[in-house]
């Protein structure tokens, strides 16, 4: 599944330009203009699905790195620091890594 079957094409672009700057990714801002966050939580959930790359159930910290591909493939790998911040955020259990609920509450914010 494609995240353009999920969300609106447009609206990622919109997403993925607003963040095109090296350094400049805040989730938050992010879900919310890619239009994730007015989603059900059965779509935030398959978007979810379409992060976790090697499809264990979490979205580790090397997937995070690639997640602007994951909306779609021009999209720019995030920054070390962009990534930690952003495992950080979403990591409430403190195991390393995202799984489907904390990625939902995560948009939901």
């Amino acid at each position: 599944m494609a995240m353009n079957s999920i969300l609106n094409p447009d609206d990622i672009k919109k997403a993925l330009d607003a963040f095109k700057a090296v350094g400049s990714f805040d989730h938050k801002s992010f879900f919310e203009i890619v239009g994730l966050k007015a989603k059900s939580a059965d779509e935030v959930k398959k978007a979810f699905h379409v992060l976790d790359a090697d499809n264990s159930g979490f979205i580790e910290e090397e997937e995070l790195k690639f997640v602007l591909k994951g909306f779609a493939a021009d999209g720019r790998d995030l920054t070390d620091k962009e990534t930690k911040a952003f495992l950080q955020a979403a990591d409430k259990d403190g195991d390393g890594k995202i799984g489907a609920e904390e990625f939902t509450a995560l948009v939901r914010e």
